[in-house]
């Protein structure tokens, strides 16, 4: 018998990243949905997450949190999704999954609240400062169509959420590399059905 796939998130919150990556595998799965300072800080909850945030996910037994490995864990454990790297895709797809979640998260959430590293404090940061992080990033999205090369992988999910929170909300800048590759993304049917859905709790909400 398949493991239940429980999905603990709330529609305005990084949680639409997990929810694009679930839609792309076209397996059934359990949303709860948890308010901020209520249900995400519930005993219940955070004996799941004691970070008390989400997302988070239940598959049967395992228990995995922050959105890069939700993604990560989720192409392994769904092979036949073929959202994984091929041995020749893997070098890339990690470099770029974890820079995306490391240095570029660090890099526009520190810039959001008005951190900017001083010239003589870049080695310091893991991202160095905030240019040479977009910099970077616009190399990895130019290279290939794709992240780790010519398909999509669950690595796009990740790096493409970025990128598209990043244009959307000018948290980066308009670049050409960030525009194309974000285009190439966009329209893909697991996107538009996984951001329907979170479009859709809002409402209610």
């Amino acid at each position: 018998m398949t493991q239940s796939l429980t999905f603990y998130t709330n529609p305005m919150s990084r949680g639409r990243i997990v929810r694009w990556m679930l839609e792309e595998l076209g397996q059934p799965y359990e949303t709860r949905i948890l308010e901020y300072d209520t249900t995400m800080k519930s005993p219940e909850y955070l004996a799941i997450n004691p970070m008390g945030k989400v997302p988070a996910l239940v598959h049967g037994d395992q228990v995995v949190t922050e959105c890069a490995a939700i993604c990560a864990y989720l192409a392994e454990a769904f092979p036949e999704a073929e959202l994984g790297p091929r041995p020749e895709e893997r070098a890339s797809y990690y470099r770029w999954l974890f820079f995306a979640a490391g240095p570029i998260d660090s890099a526009v959430t520190n810039r959001a609240v008005g951190i900017e590293v001083a010239p003589e404090s870049t080695r310091q940061f893991g991202y160095g400062n905030f240019k040479l992080a977009m910099d970077t990033l616009a190399y990895a999205v130019s290279q290939h169509d794709f992240i780790a090369g010519d398909r999509f992988t669950a690595a796009d999910v990740y790096v493409g959420s970025q990128v598209g929170w990043g244009l959307e909300f000018k948290s980066m800048e308009a670049r050409p590399e960030f525009e194309a590759y974000w285009s190439r993304l966009k329209g893909r049917e697991a996107y538009r059905r996984a951001l329907a859905i979170d479009l859709a709790l809002c409402e209610e909400a």
